[in-house]
């Protein structure tokens, strides 16, 4: 007979209805709002980077080299998540990385040089790095495998809220203040979100703790090479990677092509820089709710979360490799944001599909190492759109360029996706891994 207290822990991980899905919902909202500060820290160098570069007197290809850098560290910094969540609390890595980024915001604000910006940008990318996996997996310890896509979306969809709501009030803020406030106001944010946050988290019931307390512990690891070279984590990392790095070039870029490319004022630039978003935000919500019901319902997560997102990154590199046949601005920002918003949809469907193929306690350095590879593509992006636009015969010409580059490159890593792609087969050898290590112990 179980004691009273693994029957109550049973029925909270069998059942968390009523007030606990509630708290699931206020919690997960607590990280989204996190992950709204941590894009909007990425999104502030692309809404100051011209009058950033006239003040410092950089080029087109040293604020690349500088949003490159960033995702050097931040590739980096992603490999530390499995080790933060061995070694210390969700609750208090998330303050740690957050006042990390309060404090990346200053030094550029006081000492306006090059090597600052450069060393700053840096520094933020490393405490950035391991914030995704982290955020991901306290939120996964709300939520049941099998309804993940719609939290995922929602952390997803920060990203867009960054570029929706905050990136139009910072290229206010920019032109009435200038740049440096925009950095003391993100850098104040990251500090009040601790405030919000130290009195409220806590672990939910599908999380790696809270399975280490059920009846037979935790489920024995599987080895991590197994993991990472299953075909799933494979072709998904193939097609974030890909669509990572078209994503560092909007952040970086995007408001710079729209105002010197295409000819709209900087207040303009800065507020269009959330269409792609808004369009990426309705598309992420309807198909990650639509496959979260159709899982429920016996839907195969190989079609739902392998192929859809695949498909959707295919669409995504298409619309891209046009925009150098565009004469018409609004007609090239329309193709933009309508190839940007089935890109970036599929990053919580391949996210969730991840989650679905290892132990919780392995969720946070599996996914620390998804994403860090994901990073990878901030390499290449920002710097490589600044050498392109430098050596183009007009600024017009070498966005557009660079965007079908980064188009094509999203074809390839959607085609690999495809027949990559398949979570219920890949569980199933991970399970195989699992039952032999048992057997082995």
């Amino acid at each position: 007979m179980s004691t009273p207290s693994t029957s109550a822990l049973t029925a909270e991980v069998s059942d968390p209805g009523g007030g606990t899905r509630g708290k699931a919902w206020r919690l997960t909202g607590l990280l989204v709002l996190l992950y709204v500060v941590n894009w909007a820290d990425k999104a502030v160098l692309g809404i100051v980077a011209q009058p950033l570069a006239k003040e410092l007197g950089l080029s087109a290809s040293q604020i690349g080299l500088v949003g490159s850098a960033f995702f050097l560290t931040f590739t980096v910094g992603g490999f530390f998540a499995g080790m933060l969540d061995k070694y210390t609390t969700l609750k208090w890595s998330m303050v740690l990385l957050s006042i990390g980024w309060a404090a990346a915001m200053l030094p550029t604000v006081f000492a306006a040089t090059f090597a600052v910006l450069l060393f700053s940008r840096m520094f933020l990318g490393f405490t950035e790095g391991p914030s995704s996996a982290l955020i991901h997996t306290g939120t996964y310890s709300w939520h049941p495998r099998e309804k993940r896509g719609l939290p995922s979306a929602c952390i997803t969809g920060a990203s867009s809220i960054a570029k929706i709501v905050v990136a139009p009030v910072l290229a206010l803020v920019v032109a009435q203040f200038g740049w440096r406030a925009a950095f003391l106001v993100l850098a104040v944010a990251g500090v009040a979100w601790c405030a919000i946050w130290l009195p409220s988290w806590e672990v939910g019931p599908y999380g790696e703790e809270k399975a280490s307390r059920q009846p037979g512990g935790a489920v024995p690891d599987v080895p991590w090479r197994r993991i990472i070279l299953t075909p799933s984590f494979l072709g998904g990392a193939a097609a974030i990677f890909a669509m990572y790095a078209l994503v560092t070039v909007v952040l970086t870029w995007l408001p710079s092509y729209f105002e010197v490319g295409l000819g709209y004022s900087a207040v303009q630039a800065g507020s269009m820089f959330g269409f792609p978003s808004i369009a990426s935000l309705v598309l992420m919500f309807a198909l990650s709710f639509t496959s979260d019901r159709l899982i429920a319902r016996g839907a195969t997560s190989r079609v739902l979360r392998g192929l859809l997102p695949s498909a959707g990154l295919v669409i995504c590199g298409a619309a891209m490799t046009t925009l150098p046949l565009l004469d018409t601005p609004w007609v090239a920002v329309a193709v933009v944001s309508v190839g940007y918003a089935f890109g970036a949809s599929i990053f919580p469907l391949f996210n969730s599909a991840i989650s679905e193929i290892v132990p919780p306690q392995q969720l946070a350095g599996t996914l620390g190492v998804f994403m860090a590879i994901m990073s990878t593509g901030g390499l290449l992006g920002p710097y490589l759109t600044g050498l392109i636009v430098d050596g183009a015969a007009s600024a017009a010409d070498g966005y557009a360029l660079a965007f079908q580059i980064f188009g094509i490159i999203a074809l390839v890593g959607g085609t690999i996706a495809l027949l990559a792609v398949n979570p219920e087969r890949d569980k199933a050898r991970l399970m195989g891994a699992r039952a032999a290590a048992t057997n082995a112990d």
